[in-house]
């Protein structure tokens, strides 16, 4: 969170009465529309991630009086809260720890880090520290962690080194405070390691964290005057050896409900972007963790509240380890009205009481929830730490489907509804389950102020305006099968093939292999060893596979954690292309792509095609040939002047692209209908 509306804020929190509210608007009378038919399928064969322990997270601010008070402690721990962080976004880079002061910012009382511990320790969740970048030192970091865990024996294991140190000025914004005269990817890399190398000489135990730039948002892939690359390239090249996971801060650009909602469909390509950064830049798979979370429209009313429950749940089913909502309290801001309740601004999850300067308007009482609290409440029920989460889809656009599978062998289902007028007649479907026809349903809905508990049906549900919903659902019968398998690995990864290794693979048990096509499963074939191998795959394409053990009475396991792989492009073919980003700003870019004739013989008039990975990628305008889109499909026919590519020969295209979202680069070219190989 940026310092200069943090500062401000909280000043006026502390300064706020606790006041008596005032009238709410009245609530939008309930819509009238016909339910419209939606059908949603789950596949509990198709394994994603499980959920983590510290999946739900919270930040708590130094300048909260509120902070590691019982009541509040006990509100998170109620709403399924695991993950604390502390101290405070940007003030993390002007706090020192030893003497409790943050010089430039308001530092409230009983905000100490013991005073924190102990509001963690009554909820039952676990710190998440930053350590002072901006206007700190290795060593006070490291005295830090001697305090915490040697001293006080408080067990911090996830310590982030700075909080947004991309916005001290290096790409020409400025929120973060930030004293090291190098402010570049390089210079906050090379410290990096001197304050993992510090931290861990006390506790070799914890795990460091750098931050990065998130995927799709600014200023991700631009490469400023002087660098090497962009942050992430830099950062991640420099220090990978040296962290244990990577931080990332998310705030979706969305000024209306709409555009905030359907921001959330940006998040697979987001982990998939952020996973391939890593990969490509250090050769590991590291941690991830987003310790800030929000948004930039009706932050504490319905829109938000349906943001974060879809939002947390395709997260964490991709493998973020945390997400951590700003803020626990956060102040009053501009109070309008969404969806026919009052908006009051604020990033908190809670109520602080605030009233605007004339009086006129008041917030609920201290502490009372706000309606992304209800969301967070709700999501931590649906999926609980050990959970592992499934797939789920919907044929609606506007409900969003999430599903996770509990270790007693029963199934929970979260529905969102983001349309805000008309409700929804579900009807689901299984598969690999089995589910008793009654079913635990809970919801959250437009204007509430608790979550509502209900019985229904495994088969069918109505889902109201803006709203959450959560099924539990019981299996018919309780068959215990073989142990889940580890997740597998991938070799020997060609255009057309790869082998599929078990980690373990246990006498009298068959392994199945399945490739997940969104919600469907196909089954590839089994092994009874620890190996299969793959053939007649498509080159340049992602796989996501599980492996699911089955025993000699048919019982079968849960689905193994996925495995991603990408198979190459031909290693040989008669064209090969090279496509460069040669200069972006954020939201375009400029692609050079080089087109080659590794054949024999002429060709006569060409034609280049590609498919964009997703629906937010376009072509805005080409040169050297004609260029063209439908839908995520793109064409490049050659013009008069280079039809003609003999053999050997290289002919030069561009374009200038748009994105509102991560921008992964296409893999996959053909020419005239051939796949190409890339150079």
């Amino acid at each position: 969170m940026r310092a200069p509306r943090t500062a401000l804020l909280a000043l006026a929190l502390i300064a706020a009465p606790l006041a008596t509210p005032a009238a709410a608007s009245p609530s939008a009378d309930p819509p009238t529309s016909q339910a419209v038919d939606t059908r949603v399928s789950v596949n509990t064969r198709a394994g994603l991630e499980t959920a983590p322990e510290l999946g739900m997270g919270v930040n708590h601010a130094i300048w909260d009086s509120q902070l590691g008070t019982p009541q509040v402690a006990d509100l998170l721990k109620d709403a399924g809260v695991r993950a604390m962080r502390y101290p405070g976004g940007s003030y993390s880079d002007i706090y020192h720890w030893r003497d409790h002061t943050a010089p430039g910012g308001y530092v409230a009382p009983n905000t100490d880090f013991d005073t924190f511990m102990a509001g963690v320790r009554r909820a039952g969740g676990q710190p998440i520290v930053t350590a002072n970048y901006g206007t700190g030192t290795p060593q006070e970091a490291a005295d830090w962690v001697r305090s915490a865990n040697v001293d006080k024996g408080y067990g911090v294991k996830y310590w982030e080194i700075g909080n947004e140190l991309y916005g001290n000025g290096h790409y020409g914004t400025a929120w973060e405070e930030d004293h090291h005269e190098d402010k570049s990817p390089a210079g906050y890399a090379g410290l990096v390691r001197d304050y993992s190398r510090a931290m861990k000489a006390v506790d070799p135990s914890i795990k460091i964290g750098a931050v990065l730039t998130t995927p799709g948002e600014w200023p991700d892939a631009i490469t400023a005057a002087g660098d090497a690359g962009s942050w992430n390239q830099v950062v991640l090249s420099t220090a990978g050896a040296d962290i244990d996971f990577v931080v990332l801060h998310w705030y979706p650009r969305g000024t209306n409900a709409p555009d905030l909602l359907s921001s959330a469909d940006t998040i697979p390509e987001m982990m998939a972007m952020a996973k391939e950064q890593i990969r490509r830049h250090t050769g590991r798979d590291l941690g991830i963790a987003f310790t800030e979370l929000n948004t930039n429209f009706a932050r504490n009313t319905q829109p938000t509240a349906l943001f974060a429950a879809d939002a947390y749940a395709s997260l964490l089913e991709r493998g973020a380890f945390t997400v951590d909502w700003w803020n626990v309290h956060n102040g009053l801001g501009k109070v309008t009205t969404v969806a026919g309740q009052t908006d009051y601004d604020d990033f908190g999850l809670l109520s602080s009481a605030n009233c605007t300067e004339d009086g006129s308007v008041c917030q609920p009482a201290l502490n009372t929830p706000f309606a992304p609290y209800h969301a967070l409440a709700l999501t931590s029920r649906f999926a609980r730490p050990g959970d592992q989460f499934v797939a789920a889809s919907s044929t609606d656009p506007l409900v969003r489907a999430h599903a996770a599978r509990r270790p007693d062998g029963g199934l929970s289902v979260l529905l969102v509804n983001r349309d805000p007028d008309a409700a929804r007649s579900v009807a689901l479907d299984y598969a690999g389950f089995t589910p008793k026809s009654s079913a635990v349903v809970r919801t959250y809905g437009n204007g509430d102020t608790a979550i509502t508990t209900s019985t229904g049906t495994s088969g069918a549900v109505t889902l109201a305006p803006y709203s959450i919903t959560a099924l539990e659902l019981a299996p018919t019968s309780a068959t215990t099968g073989p142990a889940t398998p580890a997740r597998p690995t991938a070799s020997s990864v060609t255009d057309r093939g790869a082998v599929i290794t078990l980690p373990t693979a246990s006498p009298g048990l068959k392994y199945e292999v399945h490739r997940q096509v969104g919600t469907r499963t196909d089954q590839w074939g089994e092994t009874t060893g620890g190996s299969f191998t793959a053939t007649n795959l498509s080159p340049s394409t992602e796989y996501t596979v599980n492996v699911i053990a089955r025993d000699n009475a048919g019982r079968v396991s849960w689905a193994s954690p996925p495995l991603v792989f990408r198979t190459t492009a031909p290693a040989s073919s008669t064209c090969a292309v090279r496509l460069a980003n040669t200069n972006d700003w954020g939201n375009g870019w400029v692609g050079d792509v080089q087109v080659t004739n590794t054949g024999t013989t002429p060709v006569d008039g060409w034609v280049l095609a590609f498919d964009w990975p997703s629906t937010w990628q376009k072509v805005d305008s080409g040169w050297s040939g004609t260029w063209a889109q439908s839908g995520r499909s793109v064409t490049v026919t050659a013009d008069a002047g280079n039809r003609l590519l003999a053999p050997g020969a290289t002919v030069s295209t561009g374009f200038v692209g748009s994105y509102q979202g991560p921008n992964r680069l296409p893999t996959a070219f053909s020419l005239n209908g051939v796949p190409c190989s890339l150079r």
